[in-house]
């Protein structure tokens, strides 16, 4: 799993961090496929008193997108977490324009709930250290604090979305867990990235760009994410899970 990529890779660059960005192209984004239909954003000078009760009053969800801060790490594949986010907010008009806790940051509507995005620019392995404060400053219930991040233990473009559970050796998870008082009961979507060709170094495969084939998966992959995310938000956590897990399940236990 990736905690040992991570390692590996600490420990062959004398403790280098491996960092993480943005790697979402204007092609595809323009070749998105219509899923289900949204409903317009709330413009943003919207007061609460002009929602609904029932919106006025939900608690937002945080979205957490995993990877390495800079140019370097853009279109890599330990940064699908954050490619996941930019999508999200792109899709959604969302601006992540501004910092908060160590943090790219921004807050918005999906599906009329109220949602904040988040890409920790700390370096994969100090992923806590923005996350936990975040968490904590706007009280988030952790059921509603919706991890993504690369894993090379699910096939290439293949998402699983889960309730709960451990890091799985992803150093990232690792300290998000850590500063979440040891907690591991919150969501968390985690997205193939596959394992490395022949006896290539984990640590080494992680930080390789995707080719074209891949990417246009890889775009398949977000929608699919996106789509998840949407029902998620709206309708809970089993049936987004059923949506994802379901219809990949064959392919993941064959």
């Amino acid at each position: 799993m990736l905690g040992a990529v991570v390692s590996s890779a600490s420990a062959s660059s004398g403790g280098l961090r491996l960092p993480f960005p943005v790697f979402a192209s204007a092609a595809r984004r323009t070749m998105q496929m219509p899923l289900s239909t949204r409903r317009p954003l709330a413009p943003p000078d919207a007061s609460a008193s002009s929602l609904a009760p029932s919106e006025s009053t939900r608690r937002p969800w945080l979205l957490v997108g995993l990877g390495n801060p800079g140019k370097i790490y853009q279109g890599t594949r330990h940064n699908v977490g954050f490619e996941m986010i930019d999508f999200i907010a792109e899709s959604e008009g969302i601006s992540m324009s501004t910092m908060r806790s160590r943090a790219l940051f921004g807050k918005g509507f999906i599906c009329d709930v109220p949602v904040m995005l988040a890409k920790p620019q700390t370096f994969m392995n100090a992923s806590g250290e923005s996350v936990g404060p975040i968490v904590s400053y706007f009280n988030v219930p952790l059921n509603q604090v919706l991890l993504m991040y690369d894993d090379l233990d699910l096939p290439f473009a293949k998402l699983r979305l889960l309730p709960k559970g451990g890091h799985g050796g992803h150093n990232g998870m690792r300290s998000v867990i850590n500063h979440l008082k040891g907690s591991h009961e919150f969501p968390r979507l985690r997205i193939g990235i596959g394992r490395p060709p022949g006896k290539m170094d984990p640590a080494s495969f992680v930080l390789r760009p995707f080719n074209k084939k891949e990417q246009e998966e890889l775009d398949f992959a977000f929608q699919r994410g996106l789509e998840a995310v949407r029902i998620l938000v709206e309708e809970g956590l089993n049936k987004s899970a059923t949506f994802v897990n379901t219809a990949q399940s064959q392919v993941l236990n064959s």
